[in-house]
């Protein structure tokens, strides 16, 4: 079995005190405690409300539980699930608060709010927040690249994020995607129900017809409000009646938001934090493919064309986690960039990522005419140094090599290696 050793989160999870995991399903949050985390007692909680003891493969009901738990605490507790245990174990929570440590792990994302910020929380400056989305993407280069390297490692750490995706891969991922995706659609599609479900919300029409319209290109809420009135899914084409909708989806860790500059009024441009989700909605808008039985290679071309818009989107993240800067969208006149980072709204790097076989010269100097419109750090990153008819000018070439080469360094001085 592939494990990713997720460095950031670790570092995060083995400081003192009590902490609380949140985050989407299927993110690994209970496969980061049981594989890097020493801990006594591990509880899960059902859906029907019962706990079973992990330890000991034994179920009680939640009065048993709540009668043995204090004593519990001298040790490290794990309770996974907890937000299915009635109100009061929160109150029980907050009696004994700061005795041992304890692990708790949630799903639902609006009620780690509510228990962290809610007006008179029982758990409000108790328990330490800690996010658990995709695998970072510094993580996931290290730990591929033991067996990658090169362009596939690149592909493959832009899709491996997707902690349910690592075991069942094997390279070419072009290849596994395709297969993938023609073979678990439905279980891809039983995931984000849940995920909605988790959230005690409805998968509705309108939330899949954003979710749709984002993969197909539509990023503002402009577009978005003219494409699902298009489809009869809102009554009026207002793009303010989609802010509840777009907020959110944002805080159920399913979409982004990228700050413009360059508009006065404060606008954002929507994607999909999983490259995963993505296709899934390419493909069901495309081809309603959890319905309809299309061929392996539609699903092909599908992976094809998305994949160099993914690449694209994984650089500008982890290059934004690297330098510790805010990633932002350029909207200037005769001026799209691939990627833009900076702080206070200063934009103090700029790139280009053109991932394919050739790049000709006419092309590079194109990408010298508009990088160069911008006083920063310029760069363009390529699946290799073949991959150029000639060398940009003022511009610094990234290479696979070169990126690997980067997070190691700052692996290095994070963590003393």
């Amino acid at each position: 079995m592939r494990i990713i050793p997720r460095r950031i989160e670790i570092s995060k999870l083995k400081t003192p005190g009590w902490k609380m995991l949140y985050g989407r399903r299927k993110t690994g949050k209970t496969f980061l405690v049981e594989h890097f985390l020493q801990y006594d007692e591990f509880f899960f909680v059902g859906r029907d409300g019962a706990v079973y003891d992990r330890n000991r493969n034994g179920k009680m009901s939640y009065r048993e539980f709540f009668a043995i738990f204090p004593r519990l605490l001298n040790g490290v507790v794990v309770v996974d699930e907890f937000h299915r245990l009635p109100e009061e174990f929160l109150d029980l929570l907050h009696m004994n608060s700061g005795k041992g440590e304890l692990i708790l792990i949630t799903s639902t994302l609006w009620l780690a709010k509510k228990i962290l910020l809610g007006k008179g929380s029982p758990l409000l400056g108790i328990v330490r927040p800690i996010k658990i989305s995709l695998i970072d993407e510094r993580d996931i280069l290290i730990g591929l690249s033991k067996n990658l390297s090169e362009k596939e490692l690149i592909e493959a750490a832009t899709y491996l994020r997707e902690p349910l995706l690592i075991s069942y891969y094997t390279p070419p991922v072009r290849k596994f995607l395709s297969e993938f995706l023609h073979d678990s659609s439905l279980m891809i599609k039983e995931l984000i129900g849940e995920i909605f479900t988790e959230e005690e919300r409805r998968l509705t029409s309108v939330y899949e017809g954003i979710l749709k319209g984002v993969s197909d290109g539509k990023t503002t809420s402009t577009e978005l409000s003219s494409y699902l009135f298009s489809l009869g899914l809102i009554e009026k084409d207002n793009p303010g009646t989609l802010q509840k909708y777009l907020g959110t989806l944002t805080e159920m860790g399913i979409l982004k938001k990228v700050e413009v500059v360059g508009k006065r009024r404060k606008k954002f441009h929507y994607y999909h934090v999983s490259p995963l989700f993505d296709l899934h909605y390419y493909l069901e808008s495309k081809y309603a493919y959890t319905e309809l039985d299309i061929p392996e290679e539609y699903i092909r071309k599908v992976v094809e064309e998305k994949l160099p818009l993914h690449v694209e989107d994984f650089i500008a993240e982890l290059f934004s986690k690297l330098y510790g800067m805010k990633r932002l969208y350029i909207e200037l006149p005769n001026l799209q960039l691939d990627v833009a980072l900076g702080s206070f709204r200063r934009i103090e790097i700029v790139g280009e990522v053109k991932w394919k076989e050739f790049v000709g010269k006419d092309e590079i100097k194109k990408i010298e005419e508009k990088l160069n419109r911008i006083n920063a750090r310029r760069f363009l990153v390529v699946p290799g140094l073949d991959s150029l008819e000639k060398e940009p000018e003022g511009v610094e070439v990234l290479t696979p090599k070169d990126i690997l080469m980067t997070v190691i360094e700052d692996e290095g001085s994070r963590y003393g290696l």
